[in-house]
């Protein structure tokens, strides 16, 4: 069984038809990254899995269980947890406190640990938001203003708070956008890292295609909502439908 399973998602806007029939599927500690010009429904198939956005018609399922009419906050309990193409963080808020948040959904209700004082929840928690924070070289910025931050740290931050929800499905939408070259080839090191030490699924949007073929297992490319190719990175690269969605007719 397929840890994501996505069969025959549609959703228009109006007249326009943002995903039309898309079928995927995503293996446990796979990582595939969608491809496709800006308008493609990249973003829009990530609302969909997060429940932001609720498809007109078709599946998703995750480790076999349907997240129709879940909420976005009731989805990332299930281990569903994604970054946003424009950042969402708290930017008053500190690189601790914004991670810290990114574990409410884990945090366990106890009265009596609550009248007695007892901090074994806290800390438990705030243990595994200092090992993100190490993971990601965030300890130089672990009590600086988010808003203080430069903008490739708050990438990381962002990505930092996804991963201490403890996903099993990690979605990254255009996790180096950006970002100059450097920051680009070490994200992509992070990527990989992540996959391994976490063992997460990784969802990936993104428009640079080297960086994308240099991380995927495999690859889709979606155009005006369809579907028009998958396989290897190569494969899906070389597809005459793919070529002509960013390049045009000849």
């Amino acid at each position: 069984m397929a840890l994501l399973e996505i069969s025959a998602l549609a959703i228009a806007f109006g007249g326009i038809q943002a995903l039309a029939g898309v079928d995927l599927e995503l293996e446990q500690e796979e990582i595939l990254a969608v491809i496709g010009p800006n308008g493609s429904g990249k973003t829009t198939l990530f609302n969909c899995i997060s429940n932001v956005y609720r498809p007109d018609k078709g599946e998703v399922r995750f480790q076999g269980e349907s997240l129709h009419g879940l909420s976005p906050d009731e989805v990332a309990r299930k281990g569903i947890a994604r970054t946003f193409q424009n950042l969402r963080l708290f930017l008053h808020m500190t690189t601790l406190d914004n991670l810290l948040l990114g574990r409410h959904a884990k945090f366990r209700k106890n009265p009596l640990h609550a009248v007695l004082r007892v901090r074994s929840e806290e800390l438990r928690h705030r243990r595994l938001v200092e090992e993100i924070i190490e993971f990601l070289d965030l300890q130089a910025y672990r009590l600086a203003r988010v808003a203080d931050c430069p903008y490739g740290v708050q990438k990381r931050i962002e990505v930092g708070r996804a991963l201490a929800i403890e996903p099993k499905l990690l979605l990254l939408d255009e996790p180096i956008a950006g970002l100059t070259s450097e920051e680009k080839d070490e994200t992509a090191y992070r990527i990989t890292e992540i996959r391994g030490r976490y063992k997460t699924a990784v969802l990936l949007v993104e428009h640079d295609l080297r960086i994308a073929s240099r991380l995927a297992d495999r690859m889709v490319a979606l155009d005006y909502g369809l579907k028009i190719a998958q396989g290897s990175p190569e494969e899906v690269q070389r597809s005459p439908e793919v070529i002509k969605a960013y390049l045009g007719d000849e």
